[in-house]
């Protein structure tokens, strides 16, 4: 990947973040968390270059052999590495010293197995309680009517940070479907910021066909994959 054009890329989706901010009345700074699954090594590498920090793998394994080459290349240390898919329960262990946020935490029983290995490693766990807003029966997450009471109990788990919510919107060109889905994450956040132990620092919401809306109603980072990277290898 030419880094030339990476940073054409990350200026652009900047800018357009910039304009949809704008059009929301700004209401705050957006990180762009750049998805790096499914790429070799060299778009790690590419990314780094152009400036992007916070990289998000979906499988531990993966994550596991990106951060050892980066270790290998003395360069420890120099990525914000963030889990962004479905996590097993059997893979916690493995990917508990990887990242430094997991955007999905998508059940009550995943919760549990993060907070018991962490603190059988004696350390914390940062992350985002996925929520099901779209209603789309394939979709991970709590669904809005139980995730008050779901965030609660994972919120007051020992050695879990809950920093906010994630939420994923259909694929679709519908404008108005992409607004409400985004709009009931936002409505679902400011809810959960009355619970003890919710730290309402992070909205991840919007991919590379959405994030323009995403922001615009109030997502704070977005995941972006094709529109910096283009298409996946694998």
């Amino acid at each position: 990947m030419r880094v030339g054009e990476l940073r054409s890329a990350v200026e652009v989706v900047g800018e357009r973040i910039e304009r949809a901010r704008e059009r929301a009345g700004s209401r705050g700074p957006v990180k762009v968390v750049a998805v790096t699954k499914g790429h070799g090594f060299e778009v790690v590498e590419a990314a780094l270059e152009a400036g992007l920090r916070a990289l998000g793998e979906n499988r531990a394994p993966e994550l596991a052999q990106k951060a050892a080459l980066l270790e290998a290349a003395g360069r420890t240390g120099a990525v914000d590495w963030h889990l962004i898919g479905h996590l097993q329960r059997n893979k916690v262990k493995q990917a508990l010293p990887l990242f430094e946020l997991i955007h999905s935490i998508d059940s009550e029983r995943l919760a549990l197995e993060l907070s018991k290995e962490a603190e059988r490693a004696g350390r914390e766990v940062t992350g985002l309680v996925q929520v099901n807003t779209s209603g789309e029966a394939a979709k991970s997450g709590f669904e809005r009517d139980a995730a008050l009471d779901a965030v609660g109990r994972i919120a007051a788990l020992p050695r879990l940070r809950i920093a906010g919510l994630m939420t994923m919107a259909p694929l679709t060109d519908d404008e108005a479907v992409l607004h409400a889905t985004f709009a009931r994450a936002r409505e679902l956040f400011e809810r959960c910021a009355a619970i003890d132990g919710f730290q309402a620092r992070h909205l991840s919401m919007g991919m590379s066909n959405d994030y323009e809306i995403a922001v615009e109603e109030g997502s704070t980072m977005v995941r972006l994959g094709t529109i910096l990277f283009g298409e996946r290898q694998r």
